[in-house]
């Protein structure tokens, strides 16, 4: 069975990803949990050859990052991309512009799936990435037909979004009424729900993800249990 190692669901988006994907489609995994901390870089090396998460293993196969994550997942899952050819490339273009932009984004508006924060100031370029995202999504959703990013199903370039429609909760982020529907949407489904109540759940406090926010806002509601 896979392993997937993950961190802090409170903060790691990047682990969301595929985690989603796996829970989504019914691919069986082990969750392997690690808790952020600092210096914690020759720690994750144990599992993962960048320090970093995710961590896929397959046996003797490990995967790291993300994209290449779901990439392996597709070769040995159904569903994990989209069947129609032109949707399956705006999906596998889609992702890829997520997974090296956006950056003003992942600064600004940090994952932290528990609190709501007021942005105060932010850089002019988080409104151009907003306006990029928002034209990204209607495309998608109007030529495919929605409720999905590609179409009527579940598939990676959904999974790789999830984590920005945590950020547009916490942060109150505003986009077209049909983006928010999306967003919306992907905060509703089963797993998201059971990924943001483990995340409130989570004890541990990380001390720089905590201060990222500081940097461009303030927390106005803090929902986590403990």
């Amino acid at each position: 069975m896979y392993q997937l190692y993950i961190a802090n669901k409170n903060y790691s988006s990047w682990s969301l990803r595929p985690w989603l994907l796996m829970t989504q489609l019914n691919i069986p995994f082990t969750e392997q949990l690690q808790q952020f901390a600092a210096n914690n870089y020759h720690s994750f090396r144990v599992f993962s050859p960048t320090g970093k998460v995710p961590c896929l293993h397959d046996g003797e196969v490990v995967v790291w990052e993300s994209l290449a994550i779901i990439e392996y997942l597709a070769e040995h899952s159904p569903g994990v991309w989209p069947a129609n050819v032109v949707a399956r490339n705006f999906a596998r273009s889609a992702c890829s512009e997520m997974h090296a932009g956006f950056s003003t984004l992942r600064n600004v508006c940090t994952m932290n799936c528990g609190v709501r924060v007021e942005l105060q100031d932010p850089p002019e370029a988080l409104a151009l990435e907003l306006a990029r995202l928002d034209e990204l999504w209607q495309q998608g959703l109007q030529q495919f037909g929605g409720p999905f990013l590609a179409g009527d199903k579940f598939t990676a370039v959904d999974a790789f979004f999830a984590p920005v429609a945590f950020r547009i909760q916490s942060y109150g982020l505003q986009l077209s009424a049909p983006s928010m529907a999306y967003a919306q949407h992907l905060l509703r489904l089963p797993a998201m729900q059971q990924w943001y109540e483990a995340a409130l759940d989570e004890s541990w406090r990380e001390v720089s993800h905590e201060a990222e926010i500081g940097n461009y806002g303030r927390v106005l509601v803090d929902y986590r249990r403990v």
